[in-house]
């Protein structure tokens, strides 16, 4: 591997425009949990898929590194390197166009560099809705989104990114270019490279655009939040409401105790519509015209209280409560990062054994020091965000030397229940050895010969997902 030099970046410039040449600003050398920065970098911004071509066809013939860069947004520092000879930093960001929007065929096509709000604004404004919902959606990129398969708080009903894509056009890394957008919901014409692209987090290419796929949007909406007895009743209510409301069920959020604390101790302005209770829930219904969430909520929480699954609960009365609602829920990552976490775990299990893990893990954690663990997530399709922070009185920085040990036993108590130690955040650098310890063999030996045949000089992302 070979830095990208004063002599790369001058052949470059013969073939590319000024305008593609930026200076290195320190954003583009961290990320958002500080456990990398990277050192140095050629920033290039390229306008265009053929001015990214160009980039990656130089870099391939001079084997220089090359990291895609979307909104920054990512957790597992896949963005970022701290030990490659100067690399190619190719920022999407002049890449934000809405190509074109077609509420007959329900899809849009879009390129890398769009802000995934951008997106849903553009679809709204079609009549259509663009469900994929997460938290950094003011920054994140559709480019980093897809490459992440990035998931949030409405895969319960509409899938993750993946499951919101029809087509790719992207650079290969050998420069040449997959003619990949199509709204087509039907093409078994061979392998389908969109979904080896999606996901690989920028090792097997660079996604430029994107075809995304649109759907009706909800005439009417609700939301409530619940009180339930313990983590098996949540699951119980949340069979109990698809049973009775179907497919009208967009999210289902457990929400522990410990994060309403933190909310209460960090962002005392956000309302706690139910005090503190032990374990809650919020539930969001989207249905058509003919529905009543508010009165399908109602008598939801009737049926469970007759089941001694709820012992409280409020039902948004108008959209702003709602909203409030989804406030609550949104504050406690960030109520989280001025706690402070030990270690942060992106993980998931089958959705029945939830409360069998929620129950076995802090006594795993306990065995190696005392901690408070906050545990909320998209219980609907069995991920959880487990993040372990100090005892009142103490900082993170107490406890570095024991996050390791903590991340090893919260993830190997994930494997033993047939989990996934990323359920939604990707592997990036800081899952690398995850992936080795816990990933089947055979689907490693593949993805790495995948690598080799797509990417033979090692140059996209090196060092990400897989091991350099």
């Amino acid at each position: 591997m070979q830095p990208a030099s004063g002599a790369f970046a001058d052949a470059l410039r013969a073939n590319l425009p000024d305008a593609t040449f930026r200076d290195l600003d320190a954003r583009y050398l961290e990320e958002p949990r500080g456990r990398w920065a990277g050192a140095d970098g050629l920033l290039l911004a390229p306008a265009n898929t053929d001015e990214v071509a160009t980039i990656v066809r130089a870099a391939a013939g001079a084997r220089v590194p090359v990291i895609p860069y979307g909104g920054g947004t990512g957790l597992v520092g896949g963005q970022v390197s701290a030990d490659l000879p100067r690399p190619v930093i190719l920022s999407l960001e002049q890449m934000a166009r809405i190509r074109n929007v077609d509420p007959t065929e329900n899809a849009m096509t879009v390129e890398a560099g769009a802000i995934l709000q951008t997106v849903q604004e553009a679809a709204t404004a079609a009549g259509r809705l663009f469900p994929l919902t997460i938290a950094a959606q003011g920054s994140a990129r559709i480019g980093g989104v897809l490459s992440t398969n990035a998931g949030g708080v409405n895969v319960l009903r509409y899938g993750n990114a993946r499951e919101l894509c029809l087509g790719v056009e992207a650079v290969l890394p050998d420069g040449s270019v997959l003619h990949g957008l199509s709204p087509l919901r039907k093409n078994n014409t061979g392998y389908d490279l969109r979904h080896l692209l999606i996901g690989a987090e920028g090792t097997l290419g660079i996604i430029t655009a994107a075809t995304l796929k649109l759907l009706p949007r909800p005439v009417r909406t609700g939301a409530a939040i619940m009180a339930v007895r313990d983590p098996t009743a949540a699951i119980d209510l949340l069979n109990l409401a698809r049973d009775r409301i179907g497919e009208g069920v967009s999210a289902f959020e457990l929400i522990g105790r410990t994060g309403l604390d933190f909310l209460a101790e960090t962002m005392p302005d956000v309302r706690l519509p139910l005090g503190r209770p032990v374990w809650s829930v919020l539930i969001d219904l989207g249905l058509g015209a003919s529905g009543d969430p508010a009165q399908a909520l109602e008598d939801l929480f009737a049926a469970a209280l007759d089941r001694d699954l709820v012992c409280d609960g409020t039902v948004a009365q108008s959209d702003a409560q709602r909203q409030d609602f989804w406030h609550l829920r949104e504050s406690i990552p960030a109520a989280n990062r001025k706690i402070g976490s030990v270690s942060s775990h992106d993980i998931s299990v089958p959705i029945a054994a939830i409360p069998r893990f929620i129950a076995k893990a802090p006594a795993v954690i306990a065995a190696i020091g005392d901690f408070r663990i906050n545990c909320f997530g998209h219980v609907g399709d069995g991920n959880l965000h487990y993040n372990v922070f100090p005892a009142p009185g103490r900082s993170r920085d107490d406890h570095e030397h024991q996050r390791d040990a903590i991340k090893t036993a919260v993830h190997d108590l994930v494997h033993a229940f047939g989990g996934s130690v990323s359920a939604e955040h990707g592997i990036g650098r800081l899952k690398v050895g995850d992936l080795e310890r816990y990933g089947d063999p055979a689907k490693l030996a593949a993805m790495r010969a995948i690598k080799a045949a797509l990417d033979p000089a090692g140059i996209m992302n090196p060092g990400a997902v897989l091991r350099g």
